[in-house]
This record gives C-alpha cells, structure tokens and sequence, in this order.
C-alpha cells in the first residue's frame, strides 16, 4: 500500500486492492479510522507479514466490517482477523486453507462467512457460536460430516455444502426453522447413502443409569456424587417411540430418510439405544424412491414448512 495514504484520504471508507499483485499490506492500513470495507481478492497474500502488525488493536478492529481477500495463499485463517470484533462479512475463499480454528467464535457480529474452494475437511463445534450468522458458504471443500451443534446456529438462512464428502446430515439440521437454502449437490449423499452398525457394549456404569432413568429411580445430589448426577443429566432419548429407552455413551448411528419438499429424500443421521432397538426411524434400507410408512408427520411438515429450497442436482 502506499505510504500516506491516511494522510491523503484520511476519511477513506471503502478500499479496493484486488488483483494488483498484492503481497502484503503496510502499517498505512492502520491509520485509516473509517475505513469500514477492504477488498484485497485475488493477490499473493498469504505469505509471512501479509498482514500489519497490530491489526487488532488499531481503530480499523472497530471499524471494518467487510473484509474480502478472497484469491490469495492463506494456508491458515490469520488469528489477527479474529480480533477484528467489528466484522459482519468475511470471505477468504479459494485459498489453502486446511481448517477453521475453533476461536473464530469470537466474531460476534459475522453475518456472512465465505470460506468455498478450500480444502477444509472438518467444522469446529465453536462455529455454532455465532449468533448473527445468516449466510454459511462451505463448498467446494473437503468436509466429511457436519457438527449437530450447528442447529444452534438460529438466524442461519443459507447454508452452501455442495461439492464436499458428505454421506449424511445430522437429524439436528431441522432444527434451523429458518433456513431457507440448503445446497448439496456433488456430495455423496446424493446418490448413496451411509450405515454404520458398529456398537460397542454399554458399561456397567451405563447400564445402570439407563435403569436409573427408565425405571425413574428418584435420586437427589446428596445422593450421589458430583459426577454422577451429571452424567446422569446427559441422557438421551431413543428417537423409537415404541422403544423409551435412554443411552449415554452406547448407541448405534442410523441412517433415516426424510423427505424434503416432497421430492428429494435426504438421509439425516439419528441414533439407537441398541442393535436390537427396531426403530421406525431405521428405514435406510429401504427405496429412497418411495415415502416410508415410518416417516412422521411431523418431519414432513417441517421440511415443507421451513425449506424453502434444497439444491441436489
């Protein structure tokens, strides 16, 4: 960047640098007090010192709120950008990056996050801790599964997953009552479909917490120790109606398909008590063709209420 550049525009609020051939950014970026959007796509950022030191704690941390550097060579998110407190868009897709750290949780205001064209191949649960959230753009990416804590995600509208390795949703994703777009083409899941019965037996201390809660024997904290009431609070529900069972840390991943505007059926992950647990929300192994007889009502309706679009194709 050129030298005095806050001295000439002291009052600049948007700066775009794209395609210049850019390999770092100077310390004059720091001097510009209003600038509030910096485009610096496709340069040849990346590299050590790319970014001026003390990002995050000049007066542009509190004044950006869109950053754009997309194009360039980050192999790495630069922890400088999360104390950029102020920021609603971030893009850095088309980079190197290979993760997303878990403290990008500490961008509060992100409304749009654009991370495509990477080669992520996991998301961190702390993702889901961005309140503000509306726009989540992850494909062209190397992702495996997505983190159930995402449905914690609530403004969320649009979430973009095509082109990645995904073999299945997490049952929780019907939780985000306000999606709107939802894309999955060129994964997996959309033309086969994963199930995994490995089950490894319950502990001794598993069983008996399963007999605690199904038998509803009433304890206080006095009762037990610290860590026990605790684990008994972490209890969950068999999603088999006809079952009522509970597990902890033994159970059995299944695979259901639910359909979504009544012509795709997605295969959403859900979990059992047991093998032996014949669950209606077991049914992956029939046609993906043809609506299950175990399929609730109550799923349909959600899926036809809330999503608005599925793109597979």
């Amino acid at each position: 960047l050129p030298a005095g550049l806050s001295q000439w525009f002291p009052a600049l609020e948007v700066l775009d640098v794209s395609g210049t051939g850019l390999a770092e950014m100077g310390t004059e970026l720091l001097s510009l007090p209003c600038l509030h959007t910096l485009l610096a796509k496709n340069n040849r950022l990346g590299g050590p010192g790319s970014l001026p030191k003390g990002l995050g704690q000049a007066p542009l941390a509190r004044s950006l709120r869109v950053l754009n550097l997309s194009g360039n060579r980050f192999s790495e998110v630069p922890p400088a950008l999360l104390q950029l407190r102020g920021l609603r868009s971030l893009s850095l897709g088309g980079n190197r990056l290979h993760g997303i750290p878990p403290d990008i949780q500490e961008l509060h205001s992100l409304e749009f996050l654009y991370l495509g064209g990477n080669f992520i191949t996991a998301i961190p649960p702390e993702l889901a801790k961005l309140p503000s959230l509306r726009y989540l753009v992850l494909c062209d990416n190397k992702i495996q599964s997505i983190p159930p804590q995402l449905a914690q995600l609530h403004s969320l509208r649009s979430l973009s997953l095509h082109n990645n390795l995904l073999t299945y949703l997490p049952r929780e994703i019907l939780n985000l009552v306000h999606l709107e777009e939802l894309s999955l083409r060129g994964n997996p899941l959309v033309v086969r479909f994963v199930r995994d019965l490995t089950y490894n037996p319950p502990s001794l201390q598993e069983l008996a917490g399963r007999t605690v809660k199904t038998r509803n024997v009433p304890y206080a904290p006095s009762d037990l120790p610290e860590s026990l009431v605790r684990y008994l609070s972490l209890a969950s529900n068999c999603p088999n109606p006809k079952c009522g069972g509970v597990y902890f840390d033994s159970c059995v991943r299944q695979i259901k398909f639910v359909d979504f505007c009544g012509k795709y059926r997605l295969p959403l992950m859900h979990y059992l008590c047991s093998p032996e647990c014949s669950s209606p929300y077991s049914s992956a192994s029939q046609s993906s063709t043809s609506q299950s007889e175990s399929d609730s009502e109550d799923e349909a309706s959600v899926a036809a209420h809330r999503m608005q679009k599925v793109l597979l194709g």
